[in-house]
């Protein structure tokens, strides 16, 4: 019995990961991340041209929210949602970090259009969007496409997940979430 139970384990493990529609692997679904798994790391370049990592937030917590794409209105909504409340979020130890794949210059310019007080982040090759599983199949008007789906994840000090937001509606979502870091 024991021997069959190991062997299962085996051939699960050697189960190579699912392949999204463009023949991409995907690492994770967004389900995989609950609360209380540990943050994938990354490393990615940012507005201003530095990059981020999760390890830059150690001792801190991080809202880390993914945004389809810069300068679309669900998407500025959202950014200035954040930044109006980013010193709300710092009084709570917490930083806040958005997402997309658009390139640095993109979010450079959507940052300086928006006036925004957060950081920006590209992943243009979907690694770490890939990682935190929100790279996913999308339809609009009938058409299905691979894109971002637009969610929050609250890292804690200990950088584990807290909580997460799935398919976030963007009206209300940044007081929402300023309510849960507090409680953090």
């Amino acid at each position: 019995m024991a021997r069959k139970a190991r062997s299962a384990k085996q051939s699960a493990a050697k189960k190579p990961a699912k392949k999204t529609a463009g023949g991409k692997q995907n690492h994770a679904s967004l389900g995989e991340l609950a609360p209380g798994a540990k943050a994938p790391n990354f490393n990615l370049p940012r507005d201003g041209g530095a990059s981020v990592s999760l390890a830059d937030f150690a001792g801190q917590n991080l809202v880390l929210y993914f945004y389809p794409r810069a300068d679309t209105p669900g998407c500025t909504k959202e950014a200035i949602d954040f930044s109006r409340l980013r010193s709300a979020f710092a009084k709570a130890n917490t930083q806040i970090l958005g997402v997309s794949a658009d390139p640095v210059p993109a979010q450079d310019k959507f940052k300086a259009k928006h006036k925004l007080s957060i950081a920006l982040a590209s992943d243009e090759k979907h690694r770490m969007i890939e990682d935190y599983g929100i790279w996913q199949e999308k339809s609009l008007y009938g058409r299905k496409f691979m894109g971002i789906v637009r969610a929050t994840f609250l890292i804690g000090t200990d950088q584990h997940i807290a909580k997460v937001w799935p398919k976030v509606s963007v009206e209300g979502h940044a007081e929402e979430v300023l309510a849960a870091a507090k409680e953090l």
